[in-house]
């Protein structure tokens, strides 16, 4: 088992390493944005136009958000003196948190950061080098600095600067785990004046909580906190100024004499540290915040197994109510910045709390139940924190941030129409930008079987091991298995997973079983025994023939044949879903802002007007499954006017899907710049579509479909999934010729769903 552990970590380790260092290096960039391709532009951007601005701005510097980028941009500022669980690592060495940071901030926020790491311990002198760059801001996140110093520099940065400021590693924790204090006390039907807490361990996060605790109303005099040496009380000495706001007057002294009867416990501290014992002692209804990570200060199996009664949140994924700060501060840093705020004060942070407690209690959309493969959500012991992949969390935290600044009179820039404020803040995520990672915690739910065709291939054997380490897929590798290991061995590969070697002696009996069934499913389409005994030692044939006996959940094939090749075994093997004449294919195109679909870019040639329509309702149906509410456009080189044969083809399949399927959110024959422009789609108030762009589309025949796709993949602008197979009873999808890493992981995470989904069909 250890030696399992260990490979599993070099791999992991590897992984990190590989990530970080494959080109560009790093985990975030600077890009323009503006055009800058002429003479006039470049003049504009820099001399001599850029003068103008800069001469405005010195006469009222609040132009600076008018005229530059600082209105969206962040400082991730740290020192390196507590980086993680790492400790004080140093400056240089927190560079690739401080990137990871910032990463985060763009994806859940679209915000823009600079990461600074600032060489100096001293907390004087670093307080005034981020003063001195704080004018290229319009907020700071302090990051990793280690306590007590952390208190003092956020305190004076925030009397001595005039914009949104905070240390997520005090107030990020605070704010998300007093939101779950608020729901969980419900849940518990206790009221916080009246609660007894025990707060285990006293740095600046558990500081920052137990402050914000008591503005919600908790009892100073109910809390008792213990740090390494025991619980703080009247006996200790040596105490830092924030510890003796926590001085109790109390004659215990361990964790375990604190416990007694104490109804909360927020762990901040080490795995672990809490026995089932301890927890026993606790009052009716525990609630138990383990927030150590990776180790909770009690396992959830175990605190659970103890306690049944048990109200528990974690800091890890894998249990319910994971306090995780990527709840808030994205969307605390956006609100405090599109009002201009003058800095983060505490009616901010409870507004924060209040709008993320309230959103627990709200029903859960479909597209989070989805991403991750539950029957439901409902507010309760297992759901009273929002999941992170929860879309609404930008609109109910940052709406509320806002209004809190407003109300509180530190809003530079007051919002004046809130409706037009939310449409705005899910126009500039896309409303489905997190797509691919909500697919990936579905497929991590209920992982299957997925057999990966041309696995002596680097690429192949790398997405194996990335689908094994995530828990996306069990992957099964097809291929000949003595090159398939040499591969493995030279690229430093490590996989414990199925090989399949048709021509292998140890797959006879398979072969044996797999020539029958091939032979009787073909032998009145001219294909005679002796052909079925020599296909099934092709992996072609072998690998449909696998998904046909059930062998493999789904099969994924294709990286080094044409398309047309490729899918022929598939098509005499796997037959099509029930009312299915032709099966079609579809691409996801995931653009910056969200997701489109391309149909059908590899099968049909020159569909009729009612293969459009089946490929329409087909693509709907898939796009569907992805939680994706799909709008889709018939396209054409005309917008409803049909002059030519093949707009005429397209506006008869749009007639009948108007017919027989109303409620489909579908028309054409219409021009793709057109569908995807509000705007131009505002000209033609009869369409279906409304003023809201398209999410789909269908082309009128497989040239300009693939065409298309194939564009956008070689400009490498956009990254392409697919193709998707539609209309086969099971699933089978065929990857594009040399298709990179990252395609493979993701065209097998749509295999597991797609696998998934017909598993429950079925159920």
């Amino acid at each position: 088992m250890s030696t399992t552990n260990n490979r599993d970590e070099r791999n992991f380790r590897q992984a990190a390493l590989d990530y970080h260092s494959n080109e560009p290096k790093g985990k975030i960039e600077v890009i323009p944005s503006k055009p800058h391709s002429s003479q006039r532009d470049l003049s504009l951007a820099y001399s001599p136009g850029v003068a103008i601005p800069c001469l405005e701005i010195e006469k009222d510097p609040k132009l600076a958000y008018e005229y530059t980028g600082k209105g969206n941009l962040v400082a991730v500022i740290s020192n390196g003196t507590a980086v993680l669980g790492l400790g004080d690592i140093g400056a240089e060495a927190s560079k690739p948190v401080m990137e990871g940071k910032g990463l985060l901030f763009k994806i859940f926020a679209d915000i823009n950061v600079f990461d600074i790491e600032i060489n100096e311990k001293d907390p004087d002198k670093f307080i005034e080098i981020v003063k001195g760059i704080a004018p290229t801001f319009g907020g700071i996140n302090l990051e990793d600095i280690k306590a007590p110093e952390a208190f003092y520099i956020e305190q004076r940065l925030k009397e001595e600067l005039n914009i949104p400021l905070m240390h997520d590693d005090q107030h990020g924790t605070a704010i998300i785990s007093a939101a779950a204090l608020v729901n969980a006390l419900e849940i518990a039907d206790k009221k916080i004046d009246e609660i007894k807490m025990v707060v285990n361990g006293a740095g600046a996060a558990a500081i920052a909580c137990t402050k914000l605790y008591v503005q919600l109303g908790l009892r100073i005099e109910n809390i008792l906190m213990c740090d390494s040496k025991g619980v703080i009380n009247q006996r200790r000495e040596n105490l830092t100024p924030e510890k003796l706001d926590f001085v109790a007057n109390t004659d215990r002294n361990t964790l375990a004499e604190a416990l007694k009867g104490a109804d909360v416990f927020i762990g901040l501290s080490k795995g672990n540290i809490m026995t089932p014992e301890m927890l026993m002692q606790m009052a009716e209804n525990p609630i138990v915040f383990g927030l150590a990570n990776p180790d909770p200060e009690i396992e959830y199996d175990v605190a659970m197994s103890t306690r049944p009664d048990t109200i528990m949140a974690t800091g890890r994924s894998d249990y319910p109510n994971q306090v995780n700060n990527v709840l808030g501060f994205p969307y605390i840093f956006r609100g405090a910045l599109d009002v201009q705020a003058t800095g983060i004060n505490e009616a901010m942070k409870l507004a924060a709390v209040h709008a993320i407690a309230k959103l627990a209690k709200e029903p859960v959309p479909e597209a989070v139940i989805l991403a991750y493969s539950l029957k439901g959500l409902n507010f309760g012991r297992e759901y009273f924190i929002p999941k992170p992949f929860d879309n609404r969390l930008i609109t109910r935290v940052s709406v509320a941030v806002a209004k809190a600044a407003m109300e509180s009179g530190i809003a530079g820039k007051p919002i004046e129409n809130f409706d037009e404020y939310e449409n705005a803040l899910l126009d500039r995520m896309g409303r489905d930008e997190k797509l691919i990672r909500m697919m990936q915690n579905r497929a991590r739910s209920n992982p299957k079987r997925v057999t990966l065709g041309n696995a002596e291939e680097y690429n192949v054997l790398k997405a194996a091991q990335i689908l094994v380490e995530e828990g996306i897929a069990h992957p099964i590798l097809l291929g000949e298995k003595k090159y398939i290991q040499q591969q493995m061995k030279k690229f430093g590969i490590e996989l414990n997973v199925p090989i399949i070697d048709p021509m292998d002696d140890d797959q006879a009996e398979n072969r044996l079983e797999y020539r029958e069934t091939l032979w009787k499913m073909r032998q009145r389409k001219g294909m005679n025994e002796y052909k079925a005994k020599r296909y099934v030692r092709q992996r072609d044939y072998f690998g449909p023939l696998m998904l046909h006996h059930n062998d493999t959940d789904a099969l994924i094939v294709g990286f080094s044949k044409n398309y047309a090749s490729t899918i022929k075994p598939i098509l005499k093997i796997v037959e099509k879903e029930k009312g299915v004449d032709k099966i079609s294919s579809m691409m996801m195109i995931m653009t910056e802002k969200k997701p489109i679909f391309f149909a059908d870019t590899s099968i049909n040639q020159n569909p009729t007007a009612e293969d459009l329509v089946n490929i329409a309702r087909m693509s709907e149906m898939t796009v569907r499954t992805f939680a994706v509410e799909p709008r889709i456009a018939m396209l054409s080189f005309e917008n409803f006017s049909s002059r030519s044969e093949t707009s005429k083809k397209v506006a008869k399949a749009v007639s009948i899907l108007h017919e027989k399927f109303p409620k489909m959110i579908v028309d054409g024959e219409i021009q793709p710049d057109f569908a995807l422009d509000s705007d131009h789609l505002s000209d033609y108030p009869f369409s279906k579509l409304g003023t809201t762009p398209a999410n789909v589309f269908v082309f009128p025949n497989l040239e300009s479909a693939n065409i298309s796709y194939k564009i956008i993949r070689g400009l490498k602008v956009a990254q392409v999934v697919g193709p998707i197979l539609m209309g086969l009873k099971k699933p089978v999808h065929v990857l594009q010729m040399r298709a990179s890493v990252d395609e493979i992981v993701n065209l097998a995470t749509i295999a597991v769903l797609d696998a998934q989904r017909r598993e429950e069909s079925k159920a």
